[in-house]
């Protein structure tokens, strides 16, 4: 099953480069809905989030699905 975590580019002069969301603890926000991550998204990024619903500006936020073996994958291409 997977699950969903939230990017956002903070630079949008560097489009190829996103960042995780981690909540006040620190810890990657993950999500068991997209619903839920798409909720989360707009709560944490109103403006980003409304640019994009009326294409007022670039692509800055994401919903990202992420496999529940992500991390295996991730230190195998260390």
């Amino acid at each position: 099953m997977s699950k969903f975590k939230l990017q956002v580019q903070e630079d949008e002069s560097h489009a190829d480069v996103w960042h995780d969301v981690k909540g006040a603890s620190g810890e990657l926000l993950t999500f068991d809905q997209d619903a839920d991550a798409r909720a989360k998204l707009k709560e944490l990024y109103p403006v980003l989030v409304k640019l994009e619903e009326f294409a007022a500006g670039p692509k800055r936020t994401r919903v990202v699905s992420v496999s529940p073996y992500a991390d295996i994958d991730d230190e195998r291409d260390k």
